[in-house]
């Protein structure tokens, strides 16, 4: 079942208590398609400019990443400059520039308008209401979002709620979206909004998935108690950039390559998407999603069942 995913291919400079790094590929489309790939097929829609390199471009191509989605644009690709040194769990953003980012404008070619399952990663709620417009059939649609957009424009994010099959947001934008600092107070604000289910994610501390009776197709039991899948303890963090994105992939490539939209199948998606947001801190950018193999990913698999398991 291929998955569409929208969203940005960048180049970030990043600096973490372990060095620094400028101009490593980046971008919350890149990391969530590594990750996703490694479960099922994934095409990509984003912008790239004239830095953009073949051998870039052959990091998600390589990994059977479809990029016939990729616009190349005159001028730089986004380039995101971060800092981690002063904490670890928070990036301190030291630059943004959007360059080609900035009037970027979704193409979907019709080889993708059979895709299956579509992620609306990180960018203007317009343009993601327009792409799920685009995009009608689709069996599931997931979306993220930040602080950005949920603060300065609250309208134009709260259409594309509506039309969410999943959310997947950090416990400070969930707070913050649903304008109450009680993280299950705020997930059920959030669920009336329109996503049928809720992930938050907690960083180093895992997930958690909060149901709604229209979480599942008719018929399939009905979960009413939220689900925490862990986070594993790591000695070494190198560098956190991607790990939500990546953590997305894994949860949504899982689940796109079941025949079936369970509980079960929901909750183990959860702990695949820890295993694969666990891989990307390992290395700068998306160095570590690029050396993977699956009997890696399932044997880090066994160790978050471990972890969450009595028996």
């Amino acid at each position: 079942m291929a998955i569409l995913v929208v969203g940005s291919v960048a180049f970030d400079s990043i600096e973490t208590p372990h060095g620094r790094v400028e101009n490593c590929l980046g971008g919350a489309a890149t990391y969530f398609s590594l990750a996703a790939s490694y479960f099922t097929p994934v095409r990509v829609i984003a912008v790239v400019g004239e830095d953009f390199s073949r051998e870039n471009e052959a990091v998600m191509t390589s990994r059977g990443v479809d990029t016939a989605g990729l616009e190349r644009a005159n001028g730089k690709s986004f380039h995101w400059t971060g800092s981690y040194l002063q904490n670890l769990n928070e990036a301190q953003t030291l630059k943004t520039e959007l360059n080609v980012f900035e009037t970027f404008s979704p193409k979907i070619p019709a080889a993708y308008q059979d895709s299956e399952y579509l992620f609306l990663a990180n960018i203007d709620p317009v343009l993601q209401e327009n792409v799920r417009s685009q995009m009608s059939g689709v069996r599931m649609v997931c979306g993220d979002t930040m602080n950005y957009w949920i603060t300065g424009h609250t309208e134009k994010l709260a259409r594309v709620l509506k039309g969410l099959d999943a959310l997947l947001i950090n416990d400070t934008e969930a707070k913050m979206l649903a304008k109450n600092d009680n993280l299950v107070g705020a997930a059920s604000r959030i669920l009336q909004m329109g996503p049928k289910t809720l992930i938050i994610k907690h960083g180093e501390y895992g997930a958690t998935a909060f149901f709604s009776n229209r979480s599942f197709p008719s018929g399939t039991e009905v979960v009413t108690l939220p689900f925490r899948a862990p986070a594993l303890p790591l000695a070494e963090v190198v560098d956190p950039t991607g790990a939500g994105d990546s953590f997305a992939g894994g949860f949504f490539g899982y689940l796109a390559s079941q025949p079936e939209q369970t509980p079960l199948v929901f909750k183990t998606a959860m702990f695949y998407g820890g295993v694969m947001g666990s891989f990307a801190v390992e290395r700068f950018g998306t160095e570590r999603l690029q050396t993977l193999d699956r009997n890696e990913i399932d044997l880090r698999f066994k160790l978050f069942r471990g972890l969450s398991h009595l028996e």
